[in-house]
């Protein structure tokens, strides 16, 4: 079986502009790149799983968010390679204007059917894998999906820390940003791996 990283987006890997539509408004957060290697290097798949209301909402296409995703790759790579293995997005929103996306999804955070999709097409054993997010969607995915939950302070991570002790959601790691929460996964990495 293999262990991954999912890694929500907006907010964890980069700003969040309040639905990205163009590579223009895209901004990496600093260290994310540093992080992403880590990971690779201690055998993670890095899985991105986003939800994208926009394109329910008509902001953007599903060939425009491929587009972006691409921009990413292209700012997030070793000699040409990603360091982000797959994408996993939700389209879809209730309140959507794009009829076949506006509907309720499981696939949706908090739901948990991208990270369901991600386990089944990689063979990942979620007990080993890790979730770093912003919000309390992230948190509650994790939960629900029994991962391990590292809420990070970029983005919405302040506010979403008090709103986790609200709802009594324990946070494993609350880290300054993504290059931290590698680093914390790596210090739990070589502490199983000596055992």
């Amino acid at each position: 079986m293999n262990k991954a990283v999912f890694l929500d987006r907006d907010g964890t890997i980069n700003e969040d502009v309040n639905y990205l539509t163009s590579k223009e408004e895209l901004v990496i957060f600093p260290g994310v790149k540093e992080a992403l290697t880590r990971l690779k290097d201690l055998g993670f798949l890095n899985l991105v799983i986003t939800n994208q209301s926009g394109i329910a909402r008509g902001y953007l296409s599903e060939e425009d968010l491929a587009e972006i995703h691409k921009d990413i790759d292209r700012v997030l790579n070793i000699d040409g390679k990603p360091l982000i293995d797959d994408y996993f997005y939700s389209p879809y929103h209730v309140d959507g204007v794009v009829p076949e996306y506006s509907k309720h999804s499981e696939d949706r955070k908090p739901g948990t059917g991208m990270i369901d999709k991600a386990v089944k097409k990689y063979d990942i054993d979620v007990k080993e894998s890790f979730l770093v997010g912003d919000s309390l969607v992230d948190m509650k995915s994790a939960e629900n999906a029994g991962l391990t939950k590292i809420l990070v302070k970029t983005g919405y991570g302040t506010k979403t820390r008090k709103e986790c002790i609200n709802e009594g959601i324990t946070i494993n790691y609350f880290a300054e940003d993504l290059d931290d929460a590698s680093v914390y996964i790596e210090n739990l990495d070589r502490k199983i791996s000596k055992f």
